[in-house]
């Protein structure tokens, strides 16, 4: 099996509701997105991808579309939030995300596992995603 890995970076802040620590106050981290695809190499030698699995641009563009242009410097919350925080918190920060679960790394890389899974092309198929939330804290979800 050959595959192939796509690092990408973002800022993203978020807060734990009712978590018994540091992590239920609003904080920020920058994240590092490790997403590994598989698939067949190409070996039509008319076809301009020959030889690879997929383009590597092809696959930034894919998790730009299915998560980045999204999460990036956003701020993600639970959804189960009290109502009237949420109009005040929307008055102030313009690119609030509301999910219907608690925005740990270990949930984010669920959801973000459907959506770049919805992206891909045909042949394609998303083996791992590792998100580290620190230098030394990662999450891994893997097919």
């Amino acid at each position: 099996m050959i595959t192939i890995t796509k690092i990408f970076h973002y800022e993203m802040a978020h807060a734990l509701h009712r978590y018994d620590g540091a992590c239920a106050n609003i904080h920020g981290h920058s994240y590092r997105l490790e997403v590994t695809v598989t698939g067949d190499i190409i070996t039509d030698t008319n076809h301009p991808k020959c030889g690879m699995i997929m383009d590597f641009s092809d696959l930034k563009q894919c998790v730009q579309i299915a998560v980045l242009n999204e999460f990036d410097h956003a701020l993600v919350l639970n959804s189960v939030v009290e109502t009237q925080c949420i109009a005040s918190l929307r008055q102030q920060f313009g690119n609030i995300i509301f999910v219907d679960y608690q925005p740990t790394n270990e949930n984010l890389l669920l959801d973000f596992a459907k959506r770049i899974k919805s992206t891909l092309p045909a042949g394609i198929s998303l083996l791992r995603l590792r998100m580290y939330e620190t230098n030394s804290s990662f999450a891994e979800w893997s097919e």
